[in-house]
C-alpha cells in the first residue's frame, strides 16, 4: 500500500472515531436530557419544593424525581453511592458530612433557606406556655410524650434538643419524647393526637391544618436553621437547570409561601 493509501486510511479511522465519539456523547446528553433530575431534600421542604419543581418541569419540559427524609438518612444514602444530582439538607451538619465525603460539587454549595423552631399541639388543644428559661414544660406534656425528631440525628430533633437544654427544659422532658425518624414523622403523631405536643420547624405546622403552633421558640435558644444545597459529583445539565431554578427569583415567592426564609 502507497504512502498516500495508508494516510488515508488513517485518516478516515481517525474521522470515524471522531464520528462516533460525537455520536457517544450526542446519545449521552440526550439520555441525561430524557432522564429525570434526582433530588434528595430534607422532608420539612416537601410542600414548598413540589410546587417548585410542578412549576420548573411546566417550564422546562423536564421532570424531577424528589426523595423526602431526614437529612440524615438521604446523606447516608449518597455515601452508599445512590444517584441522586442534587441535595438540600436541613443543617449544616449533614451537608459538611457529605462534603468530607466528596460527594458533592463544592463550588455550587451555598446556604438557600431559613426557618423557625415552634412547639406544636393539636388544633383543638387549649395548651399554651411561655418558652423563657426555666418553664415547666415537662407539666404540660404530663403523662404524654413530646414528638421530636431523633435528636441524636434528625437537624429539627437536634434543634429541638438544643433549644430545650439552653432553657432549662431539657431534663423535664429527655424521659417524654416520641422520637420520630424525621419532623414530617414527628409532625403526624401531633397531627393524628397520638401526642399532645411536638416540635417541628414554623414551615410543618404551617402545612398541616390539624395542628396549631402553641410557640415559637426564641432564636437564640438553638443554632441557626439553616438549609444548605448542593450539586453532587453525579450532577447533569438537567440538574444543573433545575439547581439554578430553585436558587432563582421565581422560586422564592414558592418558599416564602411556605414561611421559609429564602437567606441572599
Amino acid at each position: 500500500m502507497s504512502i498516500r493509501a495508508r494516510l488515508g486510511a488513517c485518516f478516515s479511522a481517525a474521522l470515524l472515531s471522531a464520528v462516533l465519539l460525537l455520536s457517544q456523547a450526542a446519545s449521552a446528553q440526550e439520555r441525561d436530557a430524557k432522564s429525570p433530575v434526582i433530588v434528595f431534600a430534607a422532608a420539612s421542604l416537601k410542600n414548598a419544593l413540589d410546587a417548585i419543581s410542578a412549576a420548573w418541569q411546566q417550564e422546562s419540559g423536564q421532570s424531577a424525581k424528589i426523595s423526602y427524609a431526614a437529612s440524615s438518612a438521604l446523606a447516608k444514602q449518597l455515601e452508599q453511592d445512590a444517584p441522586a444530582h442534587i441535595f438540600i439538607s436541613a443543617d449544616l451538619d449533614w451537608m459538611d458530612y457529605v462534603e468530607k465525603k466528596a460527594l458533592i460539587d463544592t463550588n455550587s454549595r451555598s446556604n438557600l433557606l431559613g426557618n423557625a423552631l415552634v412547639l406544636i399541639a393539636p388544633k383543638d388543644s387549649a395548651a399554651a406556655i411561655d418558652l423563657k428559661q426555666g418553664a415547666d414544660l415537662g407539666k404540660l406534656v404530663g403523662n404524654g410524650r413530646l414528638a421530636v425528631g431523633n435528636v441524636d440525628s434528625v437537624p429539627a430533633g437536634k434543634y429541638a434538643k438544643a433549644a430545650l437544654e439552653k432553657l432549662g427544659m431539657w431534663p423535664q422532658v429527655a424521659s417524654k419524647l416520641a422520637q420520630a425518624e424525621s419532623v414530617r414523622a414527628a409532625l403526624l403523631l401531633v397531627s393524628r393526637g397520638e401526642a399532645p405536643l411536638g416540635i417541628v420547624y414554623q414551615t410543618d405546622a404551617a402545612s398541616d391544618p390539624n395542628v396549631r403552633i402553641v410557640a415559637t421558640f426564641p432564636a437564640d435558644s438553638h443554632p441557626p436553621i439553616i438549609y444548605p444545597i448542593a450539586l453532587t459529583t453525579k450532577a447533569t445539565d438537567a440538574a444543573k437547570s433545575f439547581f439554578s431554578y430553585i436558587k432563582s427569583p421565581k422560586a422564592a415567592p414558592l418558599f416564602e409561601a411556605q414561611g421559609f426564609t429564602v437567606l441572599k
